[in-house]
């Protein structure tokens, strides 16, 4: 999510926002077709070549670095802090020596000198003086480095060479976790202990790729870009708390009792949920395998860019099984205080994180690690790799939204790694995107449509909700860096636009038979890598045999409008033996495939598609159907399935 606090409930719904803030690279055309402008060559922003080709894949010298990680951590709940030190093993595969390596500090955010706070209209009433490093070292000795707002850079006695050559970076820090209003990551309290949402809580290596070097943009509230690899992680709480994390529990035996080891080996074989540790026994320290002193929980997360984790002495916890393609299996988990617990709230949490993983995985990709966790926190409505933090306060159909959306983002952009700071849509709308069909498909469309939300009216049509959007002068376009784009934009343009490209995309343009697989594909091809926008429009126009320049002109990188009408027909001699002459006229700069019903006097009808192609010379093209009958009425998308701006004129009666 881009905003904490409101993007998370608008993963619920798909909304045009009523009021729209100031102008960010605004392109809105004052009107009127020019088929050369919009048929045009198209030059992507980022040019094919031995890196990265023409079919949006992979070229013979692609390389990518990688980031390993070894995190111990302390939880001091007394002073609300963290204590940790990392070992990370960088390998370098690019062509280049590095002299210097960047890391970013993402609790820095918090402090009041933070450019993301000084650049904010409403400065946050508490701070914190984020992370304190306390030593850097390589191979056992101090290294100079500078702490620049985010980021840090860490200067080498020696220049790590190219050729998958590997470091090993020691760092010892500390910060003091920020409280409810610290978005995403907080401590909550609750009447059985704080919940501790631990994320961004360990310095983490900036992405070095073949685009720009060394990508260091501050973190300014907009989200991630981070390297893949290994993560092991330890985690010291107090002995009553219980760690909900990313990845595998590798030490159960020392931190569950045998009744919580029995029953999770009873939840992995089983498909609907089990309790692991009841609201009666919260508690009960029976509950917790010691009474005293601290305990220490492991994990393992492999092939991830990331970890998070929550700690809690409140905590019920559920699990039940997860089904995968090929009958593999993972296990789905919740974690909860007992003011959440109740049948039409998160005691559902855990079939709701079940069925949008099963369909997310059998529709897209299977889901890659071995837990997918759901906590109830103070509602940041955030995702990390295999867990998500979400709010004790949703219930119904919008803990099904929230949950189904951040677990999604499992596949956006955790397992395909866009630049969430630069190319927001490839995040937050292509999340929104597969939710869609999510909905759909949990039992049998109990919480179907998505967008039936408290911010959508029921039975509302997205394709008129988006017009203000494209109407307004002032819009962004999808193309727009993340950090650019206001907040009274951020989600109709990343989050709503993002999703109704991809529908009108696969509904519309091109059908899923052909969109269908070819998404399938760019999500295997590109998994645990970092594409760009340019990959993704190769890569579909490519897979799918068509020429996509038009609609990537006119809906990424242009908020162009569409308003296609019937201007006038006419029978050919005169004569409805003979067929039809229909003309055409678009009053905006965006044309699409059409649907066309032929309404008949005798009360049938016949559906023709209009290829977008039509369009391509003229803009009032004429077409010229065989048709034996006296026709009523003639009607351009008559189902309504376009974002059509004016609709007055997309019926023309015969006369």
């Amino acid at each position: 999510m881009k905003n904490p606090a409101l993007a998370c409930r608008f993963a619920a719904g798909l909304l045009v926002a009523g009021t729209l803030s100031a102008p960010v690279f605004a392109d809105s055309p004052a009107g009127g077709y020019d088929p050369q402008a919009l048929f045009a060559p198209l030059s992507l922003p980022d040019a094919a070549n031995a890196f990265r080709g023409g079919a949006g894949k992979q070229g013979p010298l692609f390389w990518q670095n990688r980031a390993d990680y070894a995190i111990q951590a302390e939880i001091d709940p007394a002073n609300h802090a963290l204590r940790g030190e990392e070992t990370i093993t960088y390998t370098n595969h690019s062509p280049d020596a590095l002299d210097v390596l960047w890391l970013q500090l993402d609790q820095n955010i918090y402090r009041r000198d933070s450019r993301a706070a000084l650049g904010s209209p409403r400065p946050r009433a508490e701070a914190t003086d984020g992370y304190q490093i306390d030593a850097v070292e390589l191979d056992g000795k101090p290294v100079h480095f500078l702490v620049d707002d985010t980021r840090m850079r860490v200067d080498l006695p020696q220049a790590l060479e190219s050729g998958g050559k590997q470091l090993k970076l020691h760092v010892r820090y500390r910060y003091t976790v920020p409280g409810p209003w610290g978005g995403r990551t907080a401590v909550t309290p609750t009447k059985n202990g704080d919940i501790y949402e631990i994320a961004q809580w360990f310095p983490r290596m900036a992405v070095y790729d073949d685009l720009r070097g060394w990508d260091t943009l501050p973190y300014l509230g907009s989200e991630f870009y981070l390297e893949y690899g290994d993560i092991d992680y330890a985690v010291t709480v107090p002995w009553n708390y219980l760690v909900a994390g990313s990845g595998e529990l590798t030490n159960p035996n020392e931190v569950l009792t045998a009744t919580q080891r029995q029953r999770l080996a009873q939840a992995a074989q089983s498909d609907h949920t089990v309790l692991i540790r009841t609201p009666q026994e919260v508690t009960d320290p029976a509950s917790r395998p010691k009474q005293s002193g601290t305990q220490t929980w492991r994990f393992h997360m492999a092939h991830t860019r990331d970890v998070a984790f929550a700690a809690s002495p409140a905590f019920v916890w559920d699990a039940a099984r997860i089904n995968l393609p090929e009958g593999k299996h993972a296990l789905a988990m919740s974690v909860y205080p007992v003011e959440a617990v109740g049948k039409d709230k998160w005691d559902r949490s855990t079939e709701y994180l079940k069925g949008a993983v099963e369909h997310f995985s059998a529709k897209w990709y299977p889901y890659p690690w071995p837990v997918a966790v759901n906590l109830a926190g103070h509602g940041a409505g955030m995702e990390y790799p295999g867990i998500v933090f979400d709010g004790i306060e949703d219930s119904g159909p919008m803990l099904f939204w929230i949950s189904a959306h951040e677990i999604g983002h499992t596949w956006f952009p955790m397992i395909v790694g866009s630049n969430e700071r630069r190319n927001a849509f490839m995040d937050e709308g292509f999340n929104t995107f597969i939710d869609i069909y999510a909905s759909d498909a949990f039992n049998h469309g109990e919480y179907a449509p998505k967008r039936d939300s408290e911010y959508a009216p029921k039975g509302g049509n997205p394709v008129d909700e988006i017009l203000p959007l494209l109407a307004d002068a002032q819009a962004p376009t999808l193309m727009a860096p993340a950090d650019s784009v206001g907040e009274k934009y951020r989600h109709p343009v990343s989050y709503f636009k993002g999703a109704l490209g991809l529908v009108l995309l696969r509904e519309q343009i091109l059908g899923p038979e052909r969109f269908d697989p070819a998404f399938r594909k760019y999500i295997a091809t590109w998994a645990y890598h970092h594409p760009t926008p340019s990959d993704f429009f190769r890569f579909m126009s490519s897979e799918t045999g068509e020429d996509l320049a038009w609609w990537w002109r006119g809906w990424y990188l242009n908020n162009w409008q569409l308003d296609m009408g019937v201007s006038g027909a006419s029978y050919v001699d005169k004569d409805p033996a003979k067929g039809v002459t229909i003309t055409f006229a678009s009053k905006q700069k965006l044309v699409m495939p059409a649907t066309l019903r032929i309404d008949f006097v005798d009360g049938s009808h016949r559906d023709v598609r209009v290829p977008v192609e039509i369009w391509r010379q003229s803009a009032t093209p004429s077409l010229t159907l065989n048709t034996s009958a006296r026709i009523k009425q003639l009607t351009l998308d008559p189902d309504h399935k376009l974002p059509d701006a004016d609709r007055s004129n997309n019926s023309f009666v015969m006369p």
